[in-house]
Formats: C-alpha cells, sequence, structure tokens
C-alpha cells in the first residue's frame, strides 16, 4: 500500500503570500488579479518565491513591494498566519511551501504593476472561483486569525484539491 502522504515528501520551492487586510475583526482583504505568470487570470495575494540568501520575510516585504509599489519599512508589520505546502503530483514544478502573511499597517495605495491589479473585497465578495481552488478552504481561516499548517495536494488537472490535511502550527 503507497504511503497517503507521499506526495508531500520531496523538496519545494519556498514562496511568500501577504494578505493586506482591513478592520477588527476583518472586514476586508486585499487581492490582486494576476496578469501574467503562474496563477495567471486568478486573484490571489501577493508574493513569490524566495531567492537564494533571502529569508522568507524579506522575500515577502521584496515581492509586496514588487507587486504593490508600497515598500514595508518594519517587518514587524507582518503577521505570520500559516505555512500552506501545495503538492501537485502531475506538475511537480508547481509544488511549494508558502508561508502567508497578513498586514494590518502601511503607507500609500497599492498600485496596478507589470503582474497584478490589486483590488479590496468585503469578505463576502470575495471571489473564490475566480481564486486557485486551494483558497476556498484556508483563506477563510486567515481572516480569522487562525494559525494553521495545511497540506494540499493537487488532482491530476492542476487545478482541484483532491485532499487537504490541517494541523496547527
Amino acid at each position: 500500500m503507497i504511503n497517503p502522504l507521499h506526495v508531500f515528501i520531496y523538496p519545494m520551492q519556498k514562496a511568500t503570500l501577504v494578505l493586506p487586510i482591513k478592520g477588527d475583526p476583518v472586514s476586508e482583504v486585499l487581492l490582486g488579479y494576476k496578469k501574467i505568470g503562474f496563477g495567471q487570470g486568478k486573484y490571489t495575494g501577493f508574493g513569490g518565491k524566495v531567492e537564494p540568501g533571502e529569508s522568507v520575510v524579506e522575500a515577502a516585504l521584496r515581492e509586496f513591494a514588487e507587486e504593490t509599489g508600497i515598500a514595508i519599512s518594519d517587518p514587524q508589520t507582518l503577521e505570520y498566519a500559516a505555512l500552506l505546502q501545495f503538492r501537485f503530483p502531475r506538475k511537480r514544478s508547481w509544488s511549494q511551501d508558502v508561508s502567508v502573511f497578513t498586514l494590518r499597517t502601511w503607507e500609500g495605495q497599492a498600485r496596478e504593476s507589470n503582474e497584478m491589479i490589486p483590488q479590496w473585497f468585503r469578505l463576502e465578495e470575495i471571489p473564490y472561483r475566480q481564486m486557485w481552488d486551494d483558497a476556498r478552504h484556508w483563506l477563510p481561516l486567515v481572516l480569522v486569525r487562525e494559525k494553521f499548517q495545511a497540506k494540499f495536494k493537487f488532482r491530476g488537472d492542476n487545478a482541484t484539491v483532491a485532499r487537504v490535511i490541517f494541523t496547527d502550527l
């Protein structure tokens, strides 16, 4: 019998995701519409790959600035929310471990970049059908400030979630 978690054992690219939020409790989240690259045509948070020699926080700050035009000077403004492990058995190069952060404090307004079009969404208006299939599982938890780890295995279509496992951080 094959170990059901076997898909989670090969080494992964590290990546980041930053979700600016408003309200306490959270009432709005800033998402970006991907114009190019991985996830094109979908709404997502702001982030990308961790470059060699870069920490996860440094990558999150860099990617957020590149995609929104907002430079965050104080790394303490990022709040660690989750570790998401994505496994694409049919396209292993897409597999990645993503550190998710929320952001409550910043200066300036997000602007469109070459890669993203930022848009604020009230919680009841989040466009889950225009996001990766996994977002409906984890995003609501981040927005109520849960801290967790989640492992996602995608189906052969590389678009729909076949299995998800949640654990506490």
